[in-house]
């Protein structure tokens, strides 16, 4: 935005994604959701309800605290940009793709030129309308395709016997072939799979690796934690698995077999479905492997996924992250250990 766009939408006044503030105030976190809630939008700083400026001067203090603001929503609300122009302040809130949005005041939406608390008819509305699409579906507008490891892709093609020459003219059209390319974006599956930043937009996606003395927490000597694409999450824990288990050698003819006291494959089951069936949307988790001097723990975060009963618990198969699981699928080293697990598992020697 310049400065005569800016004098142009002064003009045409407050609505649907314009919001006047004469000065900051943290209350502006309710017009943040609510405009993350609907179309996305504009709070202009130092604006009077008529069209009026009356100044309003950006510090970095006042930076940082709108940015808090926003991660303090549930789920957090990413700020596009916060711009000084001229004596307006401009903040800009794109449309969420994690509706509905909350803040301490509740959930608000805007109506016109108004930022609304919403019903709970209003409220039943947003989840109905977003309960069908799964976090690892939601594009991401923050993302750009550049930030595609092509190693990563390669990598993926190598691990799939595939002999497909990928690179970035033909990118794009590989990343919908695969579901991950939609609506013009690359969705939270692929930045999963294939950022090479992923630490930069999923934070929370990584899986800790611990080896504890005993058979408790209190005293841990290795650790390891894995901030990477999902396929290099799964090799990391099993390789740091086989370093702490205890192993014992068998020589049969001429060949010497390396024997776990507890199977390698079935704790390659349990690592490859803690990452497939985890609840990604859940912020502040991760994936744990625990190594005890008598067990090993696998966690992922959330429960049994929808359509998932306890009464048919091993006996029927829902994916929670389809697009992530058929991408395992791909790789045959793997998908041999896809089961409907998710949750809680322990393994004993």
């Amino acid at each position: 935005m310049d400065k005569k766009e800016l004098e142009l939408i002064i003009k045409e006044g407050e609505g649907l994604t314009i919001e006047f503030k004469e000065k900051y105030t943290p209350r502006i976190v309710e017009d943040i959701v609510a405009f993350s809630n609907m179309r996305g939008g504009f709070i202009l700083l130092g604006v009077g309800d008529k069209g009026k400026i009356i100044g309003e001067s950006l510090t970095n203090k006042m930076k940082a605290d709108i940015n808090s603001l926003a991660r303090g929503c549930d789920p957090h609300v990413s700020i596009k940009s916060i711009a000084q122009i001229g004596n307006v302040v401009i903040i800009e809130i794109p449309e969420g793709d994690e509706k509905p949005y909350s803040c301490s005041s509740g959930y608000f939406r805007r109506l016109d030129a108004v930022s609304q608390k919403m019903s709970q008819k209003e409220l039943r509305m947003i989840f109905r309308e977003t309960a069908d699409r799964t976090f690892e579906d939601i594009p991401r507008k923050d993302f750009n395709p550049e930030g595609i490891s092509l190693k990563k892709v390669k990598t993926f093609l190598t691990e799939a016997h595939t002999s497909f020459k990928v690179n970035r003219s033909n990118l794009i059209s590989f990343l919908a072939s695969l579901s991950i390319h939609k609506e013009g974006k690359i969705n939270n599956a692929g930045v999963l799979m294939f950022a090479d930043d992923i630490n930069r937009f999923i934070p929370y996606s990584e899986t800790i690796l611990g080896a504890f003395k005993g058979t408790n927490k209190t005293h841990i000597y290795d650790r390891k934690d894995v901030r990477d694409d999902l396929l290099t999450q799964f090799n990391e824990s099993i390789l740091f698995l086989q370093k702490h288990l205890n192993v014992r050698s068998e020589i049969r003819g001429v060949n010497r077999y390396d024997i776990y006291e507890i199977p390698l494959d079935a704790l390659r089951e349990a690592v490859v479905n803690a990452i497939i069936h985890r609840d990604y949307s859940m912020r502040g988790t991760n994936i744990s492997v625990n190594v005890y001097d008598d067990r090993v723990e696998i966690v992922n975060p959330g429960g049994l996924p929808s359509g998932l009963t306890k009464e048919n618990f091993g006996k029927e198969s829902v994916r929670r992250n389809p697009i992530i699981a058929d991408l395992f699928h791909r790789m045959p080293p793997v998908s041999e250990f896809l089961t409907q697990r998710s949750g809680f598992i322990t393994l004993h020697g």
